[in-house]
């Protein structure tokens, strides 16, 4: 049984997690919607305003997956919170548990750090709910999720 180790994502990762965030997209259905670049993991997980940290699972001593998050932040707890982006592990090390040890590493920072809560997001469609329910975690039905891009953002924008 190989070893899986779970460590934190130095900038030399940079590429890699590109690399699996464009795995993930793959899966996805959206091959062609990645439009970050090596230089952007780089300023933005380890420049002077560093917005995610990343944690990379390994198996032997070779990348197969990681966990990229950020902070946010409860009104009604009065606390931080952690939000996966993304969890991403490659298909052939999937059945040595890297996604429920990277996630119990990400439980482990949110605990250490006083967060009252780690969320996250799933396709509808993506058989990974069910491993997300196994975990614990709780689907939010009655929470509906909204975003804002593109030209209505930068529309918006204007109003301000």
């Amino acid at each position: 049984m190989p070893t899986v180790t779970i460590r934190p994502a130095v900038e030399a990762d940079a590429a890699t997690i590109l690399g699996f965030v464009r795995e993930l997209a793959e899966f996805e259905r959206e091959p062609h919607a990645v439009k970050a670049t090596v230089d952007d993991v780089r300023r933005d997980g380890w420049g002077p305003d560093a917005v995610f940290e990343a944690l990379m699972a390994e198996l032997d001593g070779v990348p197969v997956g990681f966990a990229l998050t950020f902070r946010n932040y409860s009104t009604w707890e009065g606390r931080a919170g952690l939000f996966v982006e993304d969890l991403y592990v490659q298909p052939h090390a999937r059945k040595y548990g890297v996604g429920r040890t990277l996630l119990a590493a990400v439980a482990r920072r949110a605990v250490e750090r006083g967060c009252k809560r780690v969320d996250l997001s799933v396709l509808n469609w993506n058989p990974a709910r069910g491993f997300y329910d196994r975990i614990g975690f709780k689907q939010m039905e009655e929470w509906l999720p909204y975003r804002l891009t593109g030209e209505a953002l930068h529309a918006l924008a204007k109003e301000a």
